[in-house]
């Protein structure tokens, strides 16, 4: 599997599979690489499938410099194994944490993404939520990580519909180190920015986005409609009776979305919305 190395020398575990458009898959604070499977089983037959293990995530290396570890970094990380493929334009799929970095790329560098969606993103951005996030993952943090986040409850969906395949979920996330999962909590999750302070930046965005969101992702329902509103060139999909581990929970559903969207992006017809529709936030009007 091709080994990827940063400017600042982190070496990054990638795997690919398949042929056609590239097709990049980010992965969330939960999970990593292999989080993606069924997704790199299912879009293999059409598109040239990449997946990789962030920094602090094994077998990727695992800084221990806490200042190795920021959102602008995850982005510089997904631009590093797409220049190391030799790839100069990819459709991205990030899940939660993956969704910020799939969100930042179309932001800095719409030349390089074909569209993008943004699936399970937003868990503390609201301003009012945002002092509650930045504590919770400090305590996240220096607590028991898998223990925390495998049994969330926006997990117990995943658990209750398919036991065996939660488990197994769970049993990777045990894995992880624990040294990179607290570096990336702190350095990654706490000192992100607010999706709301980046409203003027996304209502310019020209590249085609999915925001994808299940209906029981409590805490990312309401990013997830501001993500609609504000990004002219965004859709929304809701999943139905799903939590956060959309793609792992219901993947022939995840699947399917996603599929529709990007054959909607290939056919040209997946257009901006007309700046004459959308809400004004501040009267409410149309």
């Amino acid at each position: 599997m091709p080994a990827i190395v940063t400017d600042d020398g982190v070496t990054l575990h990638a795997e690919e599979v398949g042929q056609g458009e590239p097709l990049l898959f980010v992965h969330e604070f939960a999970g990593d690489h292999r989080s993606w499977e069924p997704q790199m089983r299912f879009f293999s037959a059409t598109y040239r499938c990449v997946t990789y293990a962030a920094r602090g995530y094994p077998p990727s290396d695992v800084p221990t410099d806490p200042g190795a570890y920021s959102q602008e970094r995850a982005v510089a990380d997904a631009i590093a194994v797409l220049d190391g493929l030799k790839i100069r334009r990819a459709h991205v799929v990030g899940l939660s944490m993956g969704g910020f970095t799939a969100l930042h790329l179309v932001l800095g560098h719409p030349e390089r993404i074909g569209s993008a969606v943004v699936a399970g993103a937003g868990y503390g951005a609201q301003p009012e939520r945002a002092d509650a996030f930045r504590a919770e993952s400090v305590l996240t943090a220096a607590a028991k990580v898998a223990e925390r986040y495998a049994a969330g409850p926006a997990r117990v969906q995943f658990q209750n519909k398919n036991p065996r395949g939660w488990a197994e979920f769970a049993a990777a996330l045990a894995g992880h180190s624990s040294l990179g999962s607290a570096l990336t909590m702190r350095g990654v999750q706490a000192a992100r920015p607010s999706l709301y302070a980046l409203t003027d930046e996304l209502a310019t965005v020209s590249v085609p986005v999915l925001i994808l969101v299940g209906d029981e992702d409590e805490g990312c329902l309401e990013p997830a409609l501001m993500l609609k509103r504000t990004i002219p060139t965004a859709g929304l999909a809701v999943l139905p009776r799903t939590g956060h581990t959309a793609n792992l929970e219901e993947p022939d559903v995840f699947n399917r979305v996603v599929d529709s969207f990007l054959s909607s992006v290939a056919r040209g017809s997946w257009h901006p919305r007309d700046p004459r529709s959308r809400s004004d936030s501040t009267t409410g009007m149309t």
